[in-house]
């Protein structure tokens, strides 16, 4: 099937190398002249685990293309993927900016010749594949209204991609989810997705207002189980238990499950922030209050700053040309993406307090660099940035970061101090080792200066 993909940022490049993979022809469209000019060169644009080999792959064997011109994109396209970004606008409601634009355009550029399915992969708000729609059909080249109507459909599909095990997630779906009242387009787009739930896996069809929806339930359903553990965690420090027994007490409970019940410094990333925050200002157009997502986002910014009280009370509120030493940029490992990254949050703040910070992540420090310059030295690997470190500070639960060479930290590091914001470390060996050691949710091993 000839496919086109409307927007190449971590949905849009993800969305049409696995398309390809499974032997469409599929055409990425970017107005970014650098970008198409990096992809149509071999060069990856993103950091996603698995992604590159099956880019190269299909782009090699000529099925992966790129260019900048919408028309040349669409054209012969007989499913057309927005995945553009959709990014809060001044009260917390997605900007719908790009989607619409890209949108008058393709009606400018349709014909009656051939059918389409237009598909909304960004994730939008409840209505958006109408406002879609209208914009296709008002700027459509041909006056006959009823011709048009016939000619496309516009569908909800939603992305469920996890960044760090993306490729995985569109390979092998839970469930996909395909919103239309359109016969033609159901068949159009399950025989599409067809080859990826092979094993039993369901499609499931609903309206289109559902399917819009749902994207936004399940990431703001998500950002309130972490939110609710944190919540726990902090119990757990006033009251002497044990959040790590609490968590797998719980998540036993099948109604309950044991995913994204992890304690840490607060979710963040390109997803949850943004669609918690949209699906609360969609609520409170229609006179709704939606009193748990307001909760969840105030117990996320507090979460995000929970180790400075801590680092502040170990150093008797003097951080003044203290050395902090972080492990992890990034939102989350695997990816990075360091947009609402909670590290970025707790940097700001020690930084406030005149700490010098020197920080290390995998795959994220050409970002920070990007965002915050030389306000932090970076170096090139995860003992480097311990050299005469005061304390160090865990943000992201990279895998390098949970097995070190513990002896070489404490050769490395001024004090043996560390703040874990992800509970990497097991609380007898940080006592054997003779670190102080403060996460969340757990005993503090505390070591005397």
């Amino acid at each position: 099937m000839k496919i086109a993909v409307i927007g190449t940022g971590y949905v849009g490049l993800v969305t049409g190398t696995c398309f390809s993979e499974t032997g469409n022809n599929v055409t990425c469209v970017d107005i970014d002249k650098n970008k198409i000019k990096k992809l149509s060169s071999g060069e990856i644009t993103i950091y996603e685990p698995g992604l590159e080999k099956l880019f190269i792959r299909n782009q090699k064997e000529g099925r992966l293309h790129f260019t900048n011109s919408l028309e040349d994109g669409i054209k012969d396209a007989k499913v057309i993927f927005l995945a553009l970004p959709t990014p809060p606008d001044g009260d917390g409601n997605a900007d719908l900016q790009y989607v619409l634009d890209v949108s008058k355009n393709i009606g400018l550029l349709l014909t009656t010749d051939d059918y389409k399915v237009i598909i909304d992969k960004s994730t939008v708000p409840v209505g958006t594949a109408e406002k879609v729609s209208k914009a296709i059909t008002e700027n459509a080249k041909t006056k006959n209204t009823l011709d048009i109507d016939h000619t496309f459909d516009v569908v909800s599909n939603p992305e469920f991609l996890r960044e760090g095990v993306a490729v995985e997630d569109f390979m092998k779906p839970d469930r996909v989810i395909i919103g239309t009242s359109s016969e033609k387009a159901k068949k159009v787009v399950g025989d599409l997705y067809a080859p990826f739930v092979r094993q039993g896996n369901p499609i499931i069809y609903m309206d289109v207002r559902s399917a819009e929806l749902t994207k936004y339930a399940a990431n703001s359903f998500l950002a309130t189980k972490i939110s609710f553990m944190n919540e726990i965690a902090q119990l757990c420090e006033r009251m002497g238990a044990d959040v790590d027994m609490v968590r797998k007490g719980i998540g036993s409970d099948e109604r309950i499950g044991r995913r994204f019940l992890f304690p840490g410094v607060g979710y963040g990333g390109s997803c949850f922030p943004k669609d918690v925050k949209a699906l609360v200002q969609s609520s409170r157009e229609i006179n709704y209050d939606f009193k748990i997502l307001n909760a969840v986002m105030h117990v996320n910014e507090a979460q995000k700053l929970h180790l400075i009280p801590k680092i502040k009370a170990y150093f008797k509120n003097d951080l003044k040309d203290k050395k902090i030493a972080f492990w992890g940029l990034a939102f989350k490992p695997n990816t990075d993406d360091i947009r609402e990254a909670p590290a970025l949050d707790i940097i700001t703040a020690l930084l406030k307090e005149g700490a010098v910070i020197s920080g290390f992540d995998p795959e994220a420090m050409n970002n920070v660099k990007e965002l915050i310059g030389d306000k932090i030295s970076y170096v090139q690997n995860q003992y480097d940035a311990l050299t005469d470190a005061d304390a160090l500070v865990i943000a992201t639960e990279w895998s390098e970061f949970r097995t070190p060479d513990f002896n070489r930290m404490m050769d490395s590091m001024k004090n043996k101090v560390i703040f874990d914001g992800r509970n990497l470390f097991d609380l007898a060996q940080m006592e054997e080792c003779g670190f102080h050691y403060e996460s969340v949710g757990r005993k503090s091993i505390v070591k005397k200066k």
